[in-house]
């Protein structure tokens, strides 16, 4: 019965090899030289300047909510394309609803303001 595993953990053995040794490598082999323009901060161009516990604003989080859920939304619609002719005019009917929804809640947060950035 043991037999039967042997593959899996030869795969799990290769899959961990196959991604720990380049990381070890770059670790071993790369030229450690920090100067300061290397250690300076990068994303926004500029010192922290207050906590990194301070809070954002919550149109901040509600406009990427928005943006991942409108995103995900659109992203139902390239398999649906695929198999329109199969799934024929329930398919068709059902993308339809799915697509009213998402534009009546899409008019809904345009006119609460929620995508407005000040």
């Amino acid at each position: 019965m043991l037999e039967n595993y042997l593959p899996i953990l030869v795969f799990l053995i290769m899959g961990a090899l196959f991604g720990l040794a380049p990381m070890m490598a770059g670790f071993l082999m790369a030229p450690n030289r920090p100067d300061s323009e290397k250690l300076s901060p990068y994303e926004c161009g500029f010192e922290a300047f207050e906590d990194s516990r301070m809070k954002f604003d919550v149109r901040y989080y509600l406009v990427a909510i928005l943006f991942i859920i409108f995103d995900l939304e659109i992203a139902f619609l390239f398999p649906w394309a695929i198999v329109l002719d199969e799934v024929g005019m329930y398919g068709f009917l059902a993308m339809v609803i799915f697509l009213t929804v998402l534009v009546v809640g899409f008019i809904y947060e345009w006119k609460k303001g929620a995508l407005e950035w000040e």
